[in-house]
């Protein structure tokens, strides 16, 4: 299933990892979408695909929450998601994994949009502080 706006592809993906279908999440990305992972940039639908082969291997239950989308007129969009995976049951002292994404994703000529670049660990960076005077 395809997805026809932008917040549809944060749903498609979140129905897809739960269920633990790879192909459905390989097929969320464009031929040359870059996924980060570990830090390291992943590029392309085969990489991309062997990457969640073994995010989903380990999988537990996905709950991910559209925070904001910014879209342009020419067809791109920026989302930003928080995420939470609980580890399975059973697993004995795992614990749930969590962070803030950024993606870009591209209208495309079927009028479906996909993802381009994908960094589900959004870096924090503290809000910089006026300077005091302490003299």
């Amino acid at each position: 299933m395809p997805a026809y706006t932008p917040s549809e592809v944060h749903s498609l993906f979140r129905h897809a990892f739960n269920a633990g279908d790879v192909g459905s999440l390989t097929a969320l990305y464009e031929p040359s979408a870059v996924l980060v992972v570990g830090g390291k940039k992943v590029v392309g639908h085969e990489n991309i695909r062997v990457a969640f082969k073994s995010l989903v291997a380990e999988r537990g239950r996905m709950t991910l929450e559209t925070r904001d989308i910014i879209e342009s007129p020419e067809g791109l969009a920026v989302l930003h998601g928080s995420w939470i995976v609980e580890p399975p049951p059973g697993i004995g002292d795992a614990v749930a994994t969590q962070g803030v994404s950024t993606e870009v994703v591209r209208k495309q000529a079927d009028g479906t949009w996909l993802f381009v670049i994908d960094n589900p660990y959004t870096p924090i960076i503290a809000p910089r502080q006026a300077p005091t005077n302490d003299a």
